[in-house]
């Protein structure tokens, strides 16, 4: 379903940018929302398909054994929404709140059976007791429910007739409602814990295109986790889950529809 929301959020881009396209093939024609972005202050909405996966570092002992990564992250596609608050700094630079809600589910798998070897402890790491993964154990369906408050610099180039193209670049704080990181349970108990509170940065290119009563802007945003989300297991829990992952931070390709 989440595949089917993106190939229908490109497919409408494309068909709308065609449409657009001829529209400036007209050197007589009319400029559209002349005045719109003489507005201090302007608004909007967005709609987003997302490709989300991890960026995991590997604890070097129980996440690799020889040239062999033990935990590894699926990617996923999604789907999102926003608002959009503007503010006219100059005739080139813009500063824009965008508040959005993000749903997400992603995997991650622990092939990491062979940490058995370590149950006996080392110099760094207390001793264990082994247990046998199941495959229930070994993979974990992470569902996250992201509320995500960028806040972008944009500089556009000049407008080219009904369009006008631009780059923005900023930071975002995120908050993740299904982090559990309050839980007591762990892997143990089947619950991944990750944090609730975090800090990325972003970057976005597009393409304004204005018609009569509003701006359409397709754009491509990339959005990067700056903390490391993971939480740790509890201290009686197998090096299997959490101890495996030195870091674990998202990123996110975003393909946005700009309605202002």
């Amino acid at each position: 379903m989440n595949k089917f929301l993106l190939r229908a959020l490109v497919l409408a881009s494309v068909n709308i940018a065609v449409f657009a396209d001829a529209q400036f093939r007209t050197r007589n024609r009319m400029d559209k929302l002349e005045d719109f972005d003489e507005q201090k202050f302007s608004w909007g909405f967005y709609l987003n398909g997302n490709r989300l996966d991890y960026r995991i570092v590997l604890h070097p002992r129980y996440g690799s054994e020889g040239n062999q990564n033990l935990v590894k992250s699926k990617e996923s596609y999604s789907f999102g929404a926003g608002l959009i608050a503007k503010w006219r700094l100059n005739d080139h630079l813009d500063l824009r709140l965008e508040p959005g809600l993000q749903f997400a589910q992603r995997q991650l798998t622990f092939n990491t059976q062979s940490n058995d070897q370590y149950a006996a402890g080392t110099l760094t790491n207390p001793p264990f007791f082994p247990i046998a993964l199941t495959e229930k154990d070994k993979v974990r369906e992470i569902k996250s429910t992201l509320v995500d408050i960028p806040v972008l610099l944009e500089l556009h180039g000049n407008r080219w007739y009904n369009s006008r193209p631009y780059i923005a670049a900023g930071v975002n704080y995120v908050v993740n409602l299904q982090s559990n990181s309050d839980s007591e349970d762990d892997n143990m108990q089947q619950v991944f814990r990750s944090t609730t509170h975090n800090f990325a940065w972003s970057a976005e290119m597009g393409i304004q295109f204005y018609f009569n009563k509003f701006k359409l802007t397709p754009a491509v945003r990339g959005t990067f986790f700056m903390n490391n989300e993971k939480v740790a297991d509890n201290a009686n829990t197998p090096p299997y889950w959490a101890t495996a992952m030195s870091t674990l931070q998202t990123r996110a390709i975003m393909f946005v529809l700009k309605f202002e």
